[in-house]
């Protein structure tokens, strides 16, 4: 089990990667949303979050992603982009569907990603 912690003068944090669905920027505050529709909010923006997340996982371990200003997101869960509604859903395909608005140049960009072939 590979594990995020968040550590401020108050709260310590231990999150499982694989139950992280998004993170999602609330100022200077980040959201954590889980598998189990748990929230955590981390004193931290997402800029210093992504920082956060690149440092603690290794890149091989890394499934998430920036999209745009809000979300950060674990690529794992895409459901499906639907760019003209702009919207994204994020689902394990059995107990739990977020869904995200997302700008539609952003859903583009990860719409054209996952359709890059992989080698």
């Amino acid at each position: 089990m590979t594990e995020l912690f968040f550590n401020t003068r108050d709260e310590l944090n231990r999150i499982d990667v694989a139950k992280i669905v998004y993170f999602e920027s609330d100022g200077n505050y980040t959201d954590i949303v889980m598998v189990n529709k748990l929230r955590a909010t981390i004193c931290m923006n997402l800029g210093e979050m992504e920082k956060a997340i690149a440092q603690q996982l290794k890149p091989e371990e890394n499934t998430f992603m920036r999209i745009g200003k809000r979300f950060i997101i674990n690529m794992r869960y895409i459901y499906q982009i639907n760019v003209l509604k702009q919207q994204m859903i994020l689902s394990d395909y059995d107990h739990f569907a977020f869904q995200i608005s997302i700008s539609k140049d952003a859903l583009r960009k990860v719409k054209d990603l996952m359709l890059q072939p992989r080698i």
